[in-house]
């Protein structure tokens, strides 16, 4: 039995968080021969959709444009690499949804980006990245992109 997962979950929302994410998890299912499924949740009030070129969008709108983004994230996995296994839309909580999936397929893994939210909002809200490793039955790798991180202590 290999100690690396057979199937990996990249949750996506098409930000610079996520495309690291992207790249990490293409890299991971490559080097260790796993199936790569891609997610994207679509949320009614998503606070990230305007980043996203999703905000203002009617129904039919956000749907397209939400298979646009799916499937070029998919093209960027492929790119990588990676075989993907399959690309997953969905609407509703993004956590929720996640996990959700995770267990649906069984996954070993899930690997999505970090979104940082200041102060208050995050005290009051908490992340999705935060309630996925929470509530998440496997690992989580949540990748972040070390821009503002604090410089290596020296001796």
């Amino acid at each position: 039995m290999s100690i690396f997962p057979t199937k990996i979950v990249l949750a996506t929302d098409g930000s610079r968080e996520a495309k690291l994410a992207a790249a990490t998890a293409a890299d991971l299912a490559k080097s260790t021969g796993s199936e790569l499924h891609v997610l994207y949740v679509g949320e009614a009030l998503n606070p990230y959709a305007e980043e996203v070129g999703l905000a203002g969008a009617e129904a039919g709108d956000f749907e397209r444009q939400a298979r646009d983004l799916l499937e070029a994230e998919a093209e960027r996995v492929r790119a990588a690499g990676a075989a993907l296994a399959q690309a997953y839309l969905s609407r509703g909580k993004v956590d929720h949804e996640v996990v959700t999936l995770a267990e649906e397929i069984g996954a070993g893994l899930v690997v999505l980006g970090s979104r940082g939210r200041g102060g208050i909002r995050r005290a009051l809200m908490g992340s999705v990245s935060d309630s996925v490793v929470r509530h998440s039955h496997c690992p989580v790798l949540v990748v972040r992109d070390g821009a503002g991180a604090l410089p290596p202590r020296s001796s």
